[in-house]
């Protein structure tokens, strides 16, 4: 099963939980399988990836019409990593695993087409150009996206954190 974790790590991401997401990706592996001979070459985890969304967004149809809202349409390059405490504590380490959390929640609470590429980009390592392919939409439109939610992204965690400094 080539690229499953992949294909799940978006489908939760966009279905925003473990069972949606097996059942995006089951209906996806089921799609691929069946059409495989219509693959044309290329980037496979591209073409697979864009069966998950368009998976999703059936999925979306189906069974969430009226509950969500989709319109189709983690180290840094200096090594962050290096940074950290090659030993660090429990409470270094309860920190992270808060800060995390966080991150999972603000990311979750996220449009879903900026949580879209914010994953594709951030978690995946694709392209723009692999982005825009898989979710049908310009290039332009991607990065639109994308800095969109890396701007929501940042302004939720400047609320949070202004809201754990008044308490």
């Amino acid at each position: 099963m080539p690229h499953l974790a992949a294909a799940f790590n978006l489908a939760r991401w966009l279905t925003g939980n473990p069972a949606d997401a097996q059942d995006v990706v089951q209906d996806a592996y089921l799609r691929a399988f069946r059409y495989f001979d219509s693959f044309r070459g290329g980037d496979f985890r591209v073409w697979l990836l864009s069966i998950v969304r368009n998976s999703f967004l059936t999925w979306v149809r189906d069974n969430r019409s009226g509950h969500l809202v989709f319109e189709p349409g983690l180290t840094d390059i200096t090594g962050a990593d290096s940074w950290a405490d090659p030993t660090p504590g429990p409470e270094a380490i309860l920190l992270e695993q808060l800060d995390r959390d966080t991150l999972t929640v603000l990311v979750a609470a996220l449009p879903a087409e900026y949580r879209e590429v914010l994953v594709l980009r951030e978690l995946e390592d694709l392209s723009y150009k692999e982005i825009a392919r898989i979710a049908d939409v310009p290039v332009g439109t991607v990065m639109s996206r994308l800095a969109r939610a890396r701007r929501a992204l940042r302004v939720a965690w400047h609320r949070h954190e202004a809201g754990k400094a008044a308490s």
